[in-house]
């Protein structure tokens, strides 16, 4: 489903029940429901005002603050700010979102400015932020400033996010150099919708990371704060990010200025190191269990000369590189599975000697 959908007009009690199991199952944020109401921090619910339809309307996240130098801009997905393309400049954005607002238009905190088209390999847009409205020193939601400086997701890497729907989360990267195949519903409540391919992605795989209506949130490396992944689709059991760098990037040459984050600045040390951590090597923001570099590179280089062949096979949904489930050293090519049908698909135990992982989950969907 579409971001997070709820009933605009009446309807059979028997539809409205099934419809109210459907579509608030990821339920709410934090104890304080603080992601779902007025709130000038990032990482609460938002969006563009014309997402709604005759019988929906639809919310996501405003991840986080981003500026040019002279203007600030909110970082969310395309499919939340810019309707997946159907957006025009100038359209109101608004916090809380219309789900949140019993379909009613809430304060207004920006103006849409720019998207990157979804063939593009990213779901990012911004939207120019109106002065007063929102944090200026670019404050997420139970997390505090993120910092400036990006970093490249791995695997292993402990990460932490704040969204509309599930709030305040950790969780751990799974894959990277990941493909998946992402479903698009044409409108907000609709089903169906385009399959778009993205390629070189994030996964984390856990049934708490996030829900519908946490797309938009940014994913932070959990010591530093350092944004890794802009977050945009999932299934029951995984959540799909855009690597932030390529966000930016992308980003950048769409409005044809450079983009950076508000922020604290460079590294923020974290404060829980032990005592026997504080003796070992330590990259800024990165965890102590990653995968070793030269393992992922040959996986890596393995998975390449697969990847198109495993994803054109029916019922794959993507195919990434993680830890082999034998040893937390090793890597493996990871098979994300269609387990919906109930059918299985004939795949390798291993391939060019790195082994073959498979998860099954239910369909990608931007939500």
């Amino acid at each position: 489903m579409l971001k997070r959908k709820r009933f605009l007009v009446a309807t059979t009690i028997v539809l409205a029940v099934l419809c109210s199991a459907l579509l608030t199952a990821p339920g709410f944020a934090d104890g304080g429901a603080n992601h779902q109401k007025r709130n000038q921090n990032f990482g609460v619910s938002g969006g563009n005002v014309n997402d709604i339809s005759r019988r929906f309307c639809c919310s996501g996240t405003l991840g986080s603050l981003i500026t040019d130098g002279t203007t600030q801009y909110i970082l969310s997905n395309n499919h939340v700010l810019g309707l997946a393309g159907q957006a025009s400049v100038g359209d109101d954005v608004s916090q809380p979102g219309l789900i949140d607002n019993n379909c009613n238009i809430a304060t207004v905190v920006a103006d849409f400015t720019a998207a990157v088209p979804l063939n593009q390999n990213v779901d990012a847009a911004i939207a120019q932020l109106r002065p007063g409205t929102m944090s200026s020193t670019g404050d997420i939601e139970d997390i505090g400033a993120p910092s400036t400086t990006t970093i490249d997701p791995s695997v292993g890497l402990s990460v932490i996010k704040s969204g509309r729907t599930t709030g305040f989360t950790t969780g751990t990267i799974s894959s990277i150099n990941t493909s998946v195949s992402v479903r698009y519903p044409k409108s907000c409540g609709g089903g169906g919708g385009t399959l778009f391919t993205f390629t070189n992605q994030v996964v984390i795989n856990s049934t708490t990371f996030s829900a519908g209506g946490d797309s938009g949130s940014l994913i932070l490396s959990n010591s530093g704060h350092n944004p890794v992944a802009l977050l945009f689709a999932g299934s029951s059991s995984s959540t799909i990010g855009n690597p932030i760098k390529a966000v930016m990037s992308a980003l950048t040459t769409t409005l044809g200025r450079p983009l950076s984050f508000v922020g604290t600045g460079g590294f923020v040390p974290s404060s829980t190191f032990s005592a026997n951590s504080a003796l070992q090597p330590f990259t800024p923001g990165r965890s102590q269990v990653e995968l070793p570099e030269q393992a992922v590179l040959h996986a890596t280089q393995v998975l390449e000369q697969h990847r198109d062949r495993l994803m054109n096979t029916p019922l794959v949904l993507g195919v990434g590189v993680g830890r082999s489930d034998e040893n937390d050293t090793d890597a493996a090519i990871i098979i994300y599975v269609d387990k919906t049908t109930g059918a299985r698909p004939f795949l390798p135990q291993s391939l060019g000697g790195v082994k073959v992982r498979v998860e099954l989950t239910d369909p990608f969907v931007a939500f």
